[in-house]
């Protein structure tokens, strides 16, 4: 069970994220690309007809590419009143068998579901063991589970610039921090990305930082490199996770099959990381 602490510290971030998700446009904020990106090596043929949950839905952006892939039943659950928001964008879908659950994650047990996948929110618990181990519990025997986090390896200059902003400005309004901090903060970045995106795979930029990722973000608009600038910001709490903590993870889980699991570097910033659960 999760400690009273842990529960008021993730409530804080679930409340954050709301904030954010709920005062976006209608619709995924995502790219069928960037979904197919997030979900890779999983595929549609490993979708279609089976029961699926995301632990951790936000708005249900992901949710919502999902059902293009024709799951027998899916189901988001979320501790905060993002619910409100992804119950709306599923509505607006052709898929009618879906469920949107407010719930702590962690805490979150069913009877298994044949694909569980959680991208994006393990490193903001306090605990974030505890939300893979709420994957695995909630995956099925002969299931597979499929997580993305935030990577210590890529990622020194977010860690030591901008996390301890974040630090500060999580304790300030949300509108504040969006509008005078996250979009001023954002604008030389988002220059950057779009300098690099000229000279594609140039050898003597690879080695700058953030080069992977910023390739992959420079595709899309201002408004959406805010919104990620602003999901860095806006949480209490974010951790940036090593790939050996992942293997030990993996490693330390004997419900997990051993010769399934697969951990992939993505944009040079961050971890993808699944497999089966033992038959």
């Amino acid at each position: 069970m999760n400690s009273s602490n842990e529960i008021v510290q993730d409530k804080k971030t679930a409340d954050a994220f709301a904030n954010s998700w709920n005062n976006l446009p209608s619709g995924s904020i995502y790219t069928e690309d960037q979904f197919t990106d997030w979900m890779m090596p999983l595929e549609r043929k490993d979708i279609e007809g089976k029961r699926v949950l995301e632990l951790g839905c936000g708005n249900g952006s992901l949710m919502s590419h999902m059902v293009s892939w024709n799951p027998s039943y899916l189901e988001g659950v979320d501790l905060g009143d993002s619910v409100l928001s992804a119950e709306s964008n599923l509505r607006k879908t052709n898929y009618k068998n879906w469920k949107v659950t407010k719930g702590d994650l962690t805490e979150y047990r069913s009877a298994g579901f044949d694909v569980v996948y959680c991208i994006g929110v393990i490193h903001h618990l306090k605990v974030p063991e505890k939300g893979f181990e709420s994957v695995i519990k909630n995956t099925k025997r002969g299931g597979r589970f499929h997580v993305w986090v935030y990577a210590r390896e890529g990622n020194s200059i977010i860690v030591y610039f901008v996390d301890p902003i974040r630090k500060v400005v999580s304790h300030l309004p949300w509108w504040f921090t969006k509008y005078f901090v996250a979009t001023p903060l954002v604008v030389p970045y988002y220059l950057y990305a779009k300098f690099l995106s000229l000279f594609k795979r140039n050898s003597l930029l690879e080695k700058l930082p953030l080069y992977e990722y910023s390739l992959w973000i420079s595709k899309r608009e201002f408004a959406f490199f805010r919104h990620v600038a602003f999901d860095q910001l806006v949480t209490p709490q974010t951790a940036y996770i090593k790939k050996e903590v992942i293997e030990s993870w993996l490693n330390s889980c004997s419900g997990i099959d051993k010769t399934s699991t697969y951990i992939i570097m993505r944009n040079g910033n961050s971890w993808k990381f699944g497999g089966r659960v033992k038959i």
